[in-house]
């Protein structure tokens, strides 16, 4: 391609940019949700409590203080003092009368090439995340896996580019299969990297054990012997066949999965501790029968801890009440109902953690 053409080409992009920019149908929801994020990434809890009780002039005030004094700190000690210098030749270019173009052009200068350093490193960063989302995504599994008798739906979201849900289906015989879902302690690219290493276990390990409590019990002592102090993750797995109506699962340390029937919501037990606390944790493997019409709902606590503007919770009272009204419901038109009352319920509010969801109901 010729330079001339390049110059068009990129010219064209530009423009193009800018006018979609401008066709934006949202554009103050979406700086408020951008300002939210800001402000959850920034700000300490004792901050965030401090402007709760005062007024909106202070607020303003603080807020805007801590925001600069927090981005200038996490410069490098180059780009502050480049920042610096760049303020302070704009600042004295209004006293040095008619010669003040060459300061003012030259302070501008400095806080531009801050800022393009600054776009070059999250550029880079957004660029190894892109990937690793996409290894992340070629994990995952078909949101509507098929087993004769059995309606599934599956849905993962991770809070930033990547995350530490573990969300997993897999053929383990020709009619027996396994769906895990897990959450490992905390969030972005190090849970990641652990729940990847969490599925790969699992998968090896998967064919070789009949009984659930010996494979949960190998699993954790391979987290514990692997992971890192202080990490653990919690994992819910179930096994189920297409010519039965029974599942079999172990709990270790995750939210109770539900069990709904045409009578009532029953929560499961939350089993044994999070994979990776102790060494040589006992698994205890149980068994449901469902009918026609029954199913099972395990879900990550990202769900019921998603929060809105106000910092109030989902919680579970409230997700328990969708569900009486949606048993008749496929199972995916019941997980994409129960996601659309989540986003409207956080709004603007950016996303604390990794929701991930399976939706598991008998067909016959």
């Amino acid at each position: 391609m010729s330079e001339t053409k390049h110059h068009s080409t990129t010219d064209q992009k530009f423009w193009k940019t800018v006018r979609e920019d401008f066709r934006d149908e949202d554009p103050i929801s979406t700086l408020k949700r951008d300002f939210n994020e800001l402000r959850e990434f920034y700000l300490s809890d004792d901050q965030k409590a401090r402007l709760n009780q005062v007024g909106w002039f202070k607020k303003t005030i603080f807020l805007s203080w801590w925001l600069i004094k927090i981005l200038f700190l996490r410069l490098t000690s180059t780009r502050r003092l480049l920042l610096l210098i760049g303020v302070f030749l704009l600042l004295i270019s209004r006293n040095v009368g008619s010669n003040n173009n060459g300061l003012l052009i030259l302070g501008g200068l400095a806080l531009l090439f801050v800022l393009m350093l600054e776009l070059k490193d999250k550029l880079l960063a957004r660029h190894e995340l892109a990937e690793g989302h996409a290894i992340q995504e070629a994990l995952m599994p078909e949101r509507q896996p098929e087993v004769n008798g059995w309606d599934i739906w599956m849905f993962t979201r991770p809070a930033n580019d990547v995350g530490g849900d573990l969300l997993d289906f897999q053929i383990i015989e020709e009619n027996k299969f396994a769906l895990a879902i897990g959450d490992v302690v905390g969030k972005g690219l190090g849970a990641a990297l652990f729940m990847a290493k969490l599925q790969a276990t699992l998968r090896a390990l998967a064919p070789d054990y009949d009984s659930l409590s010996d494979f949960g019990k190998k699993i954790n002592q391979i987290f514990y012997r692997d992971s890192l102090p202080n990490s653990f993750a919690s994992l819910v797995y179930l096994n189920i066949a297409s010519d039965t109506n029974k599942v079999q699962l172990i709990n270790a340390g995750h939210s109770p999965p539900l069990l709904i029937t045409d009578h009532q919501i029953k929560e499961m037990q939350k089993g044994s501790p999070a994979l990776g606390i102790l060494a040589d944790e006992k698994f205890v493997e149980e068994e449901l029968l469902l009918k026609k019409g029954d199913m099972l709902i395990v879900y990550s606590d990202g769900l019921i801890d998603a929060r809105n503007e106000k910092g109030e919770f989902f919680g579970e009272q409230r997700f328990h009440n969708l569900l009486p009204n949606l048993k008749n419901k496929s199972a995916q038109e019941i997980g994409s109902h129960i996601l659309v009352e989540v986003e409207k319920f956080i709004g603007t509010s950016p996303a604390y953690d990794d929701l991930s969801l399976i939706i598991l109901k008998r067909k016959n």
